[in-house]
């Protein structure tokens, strides 16, 4: 039935093209009657194009879903097992949730509460982070602060100091930042430097291409990915339906 209402779809945005362009395998009086037919269809019935434009979107929904689950599958353990990624939650979780996100991103920030709450809501959840800067010099300039903050235990306190402050990330914010949430700032501004930072930043980067993450915040859960900013009753979802697979 979806093929169906798909090629009405399409004879009818290319009505006018078919009348110009003949198909080979129709003869001109065979066009113009399909033509007609489907014209009429659509003057009887103008829902069927809108089935057809849904049927449409939920296949191709289908086939990005089995893209990012083969993109998953392929991505193993470097998604939820690399060694040294910062963690949230239960390290030892029977679930995890891993944030693709970027700190200046304002559906990140919306997202911190929820990530919370999810945490709070749920003792067995383990949550990595993976910060991909795709917005600039300062997002870069944050992501190594927080990932030199690790060094002296001080990711989750940076990163949720950050996230709470102003989007404008600069040497002056992060300074302040570093010293309300009681790190070595010197110490820091040393770690940031690092080529081991900006290499995990690297490699997040490429996991986050590989997987076909095309913006920010992007959840992969299980075997689904779920990208942007979902409410917290997906997330819950994805996490009971990895439980079950598992």
């Amino acid at each position: 039935m979806k093929r169906i209402l798909a090629a009405l779809a399409l004879l009818t945005v290319f009505a006018a093209t078919v009348e110009a362009q003949p198909a080979p395998s129709f003869t001109s009086e065979q066009r113009q009657e399909i033509v007609g037919i489907v014209r009429v269809a659509l003057k009887s019935d103008p829902s069927i194009l809108r089935d057809a434009i849904i049927a449409l979107q939920e296949e191709d929904g289908l086939k990005q879903e089995a893209v990012a689950r083969a993109a998953i599958a392929q991505a193993g353990d470097a998604l939820a097992k690399t060694p040294g990624d910062p963690v949230a939650g239960n390290p030892d979780g029977d679930v995890t949730v891993v944030e693709f996100y970027d700190l200046r991103c304002p559906y990140c920030r919306r997202m911190l509460p929820v990530d919370a709450e999810l945490l709070a809501g749920d003792g067995k959840l383990r949550l990595v982070y993976k910060d991909i800067p795709i917005l600039g010099p300062a997002s870069l300039l944050g992501a190594k602060a927080v990932l030199a903050a690790q060094r002296q235990g001080g990711y989750l306190k940076l990163h949720d100091a950050i996230m709470r402050g102003t989007p404008t990330i600069t040497e002056a914010s992060l300074h302040e930042a570093a010293d309300a949430v009681g790190l070595d700032w010197s110490r820091l501004q040393h770690d940031m430097t690092d080529p081991a930072i900006q290499a995990r930043i690297d490699a997040n980067l490429g996991l986050a291409r590989s997987l076909g993450v095309d913006g920010t915040p992007a959840y992969v859960i299980g075997r689904k990915m779920l990208p942007g900013a979902v409410d917290l009753s997906a997330l819950r979802d994805a996490v009971a339906a990895t439980r079950r697979q598992e």
